[in-house]
């Protein structure tokens, strides 16, 4: 996939934060090429890695540059060399630019005023959200962030976010060039069907109900509080196990707590099988999302999609994406626990067909479409999902 095509435009997308043992971000990028793709543009991804590398993939062309990983991050890199990204840039002379990381590569916004390019970036998380996050109290976090999110308004052309309520902080400080374009999942690939009583044995051990945490194991997932619920819940009386797909710096103290507290946890770390993964969505019987600062959160996206109901941090944008498949809760244990046992009183088989119903509104082709409207990109599909 070399050079223009007749039709279509070079879309160059520039992302921090992203790894072979990455989550969302990286299902979405690789979803949003393949669209891309598919509707005749051309996408080109640039990340950062170890090493330099320049591959042609489905989802298109791939270039990795030599970046720094960032200390206690579990092996995240960034685009660090400004010099090189900008010669890179001229080079690769895109047609539009989108940025998924809003805090290192902002810088990039100025860069395509001057070169002329439609430039957006795609708000992953708020800005807020992840101050607070890191123990910065609320008033100093909105101040701060509202400072960061008028300075990328004014840099970018657009601002896509994925949800309304990743949208707020734009719209509180009156920033009128914000679209909203939702995620999606691979509705053939993640499917209720591959409910294995088999695979529930194995994981169950001797308990009675499975719990799914999909996450990365860093601070601001808030993965202690699955723990929190799982010990809770069983103070009530519910003989329940938690699964945790996933890995990062926080999981050896998982760990240890979960042997301290005699909690029945296994730690399959990352699962970089994508059909397994969607088998242990399957299997379990309530999937939870405990990070306060999640602007959709793809993982809950992919359990309801198998047929599993979640149980989502109601500081969060997940009240919108699962709707009434799922509930929200308060952010301590307890409150995760009440909302687990509201929705297992539910009879199982009308509380996975409501969270496979809830999935099939979210798939890739309608997100792919709302992506290149933001882009005032040719699309074959209709826009749905787009709100200016």
């Amino acid at each position: 996939m070399t050079g223009h095509r007749p039709d279509g435009l070079r879309i160059v997308r520039l992302a921090n934060f992203v790894t072979p043992a990455s989550g969302g971000l990286r299902t979405a990028l690789d979803a949003l090429g393949r669209g891309y793709h598919a509707e005749g543009h051309e996408p080109v991804l640039v990340v950062p890695g170890a090493t330099a590398g320049d591959v042609h993939t489905p989802q298109g062309r791939v270039i990795t540059l030599p970046g720094p990983e960032l200390p206690g991050t579990g092996g995240y890199r960034v685009l660090a060399d400004r010099g090189r990204l900008r010669r890179l840039l001229s080079g690769l002379r895109p047609d539009r630019l989108e940025v998924s990381d809003r805090t290192t590569l902002r810088w990039t916004g100025e860069w395509s005023r001057r070169a002329r390019v439609p430039a957006v970036m795609v708000s992953h998380e708020t800005a807020d959200g992840v101050l607070r996050t890191w123990g910065v109290p609320p008033a100093a976090a909105g101040w701060t962030a509202d400072r960061l999110n008028a300075r990328s308004a004014h840099a970018y052309t657009r601002i896509v976010c994925t949800t309304e309520w990743a949208e707020r902080e734009f719209v509180r400080i009156g920033a009128r060039n914000v679209v909203r374009a939702p995620l999606g999942v691979d509705l053939r690939h993640f499917r209720p069907e591959l409910r294995s009583p088999g695979l529930r044995a194995r994981h169950l051990h001797r308990e009675e109900v499975l719990l799914l945490l999909g996450s990365r194991l860093s601070v601001e997932k808030r993965p202690g509080r699955a723990l929190d619920a799982l010990a809770a819940l069983r103070h009530t009386g519910v003989r329940a196990a938690l699964l945790v797909a996933g890995d990062g710096p926080l999981r050896a103290d998982l760990e240890c707590r979960a042997r301290a507290e005699r909690l029945p946890v296994e730690f399959l770390g990352h699962v970089r099988d994508r059909d397994r993964l969607a088998r242990l969505h399957a299997a379990a019987d309530l999937c939870l999302a405990p990070g306060p600062a999640e602007t959709f959160g793809l993982s809950a996206l992919e359990a309801l999609a198998c047929g599993t109901p979640v149980v989502a941090s109601a500081s969060s944008a997940l009240a919108e994406v699962v709707g009434p498949a799922g509930l929200t809760a308060a952010d301590h244990g307890r409150a995760f626990a009440a909302a687990l046992r509201e929705l297992l009183d539910r009879p199982e088989q009308e509380r996975r067909a409501a969270a496979r119903a809830r999935a099939g509104l979210f798939g890739w082709d309608r997100s792919v479409a709302a992506f290149l409207a933001a882009h005032d990109a040719p699309s074959h599909r209709d826009s749905l999902g787009v709100t200016r």
